[in-house]
């Protein structure tokens, strides 16, 4: 059996859109469960970032509120940046993780003046798994293992996440380095 040619044509434009549109609609899915690792920005964890960091966007707040400079500029090991932390020892120590209060500010340093970029939320990793059974999600954004030794010095393993809730990164909101972020201005 033969399908002439015309009918193979005419019935391709009714089924090449029809299939690109249950690609596109089955691949939505994907993108709303992977937000934290594309370049789709988590509105909610983001917006309880800037409003609780917002008194934050001048630095001289910051010591006030029990922030201290740590480390100078951090800057990628082969691309991007972190920034100077500002970072809170006491709420570092608690072991406890909360949205509104990051245990360390994020400013990248231009001219004469700091620029809050974002935040890091850090927790011990034995305080932590002490009372818990698994790395700590806020959120639903996991947490990181930093293990010890490591670059920044830190004696003990501790767990981070890092949202760019003032600066966007093209690799995602909660991806630890930050191409648009840089130490060349201090």
């Amino acid at each position: 059996m033969t399908t002439p040619i015309r009918t193979l044509v005419r019935n391709s434009r009714i089924i090449l859109p029809v299939s690109l549109l249950c690609g596109l609609a089955s691949a939505a899915p994907l993108c709303a469960t992977d937000a934290g690792h594309g370049h789709t920005v988590p509105a909610r964890l983001v917006q309880i970032v800037r409003d609780a960091t917002r008194p934050f966007i001048d630095v001289n707040a910051a010591g006030p509120a029990g922030y201290e400079p740590f480390l100078g500029c951090v800057s990628g090991p082969d691309h991007g940046a972190m920034g100077i932390h500002y970072v809170n020892g006491g709420l570092v120590g608690d072991g406890e993780i909360d949205a509104t209060r990051p245990e360390a500010l994020i400013y990248e340093p231009s001219g004469a003046r700091l620029r809050l970029v974002g935040v890091e939320f850090i927790v011990d990793a034995a305080t932590w798994l002490a009372s818990h059974g698994s790395a700590p999600v806020l959120e639903g954004q996991s947490f990181q293992l930093v293990g010890a030794p490591n670059r920044y010095g830190i004696p003990a393993p501790f767990f981070e996440l890092h949202v760019w809730a003032w600066r966007d990164n093209p690799n995602g909101a909660f991806v630890d380095w930050n191409n648009h972020v840089t130490c060349e201005g201090q």
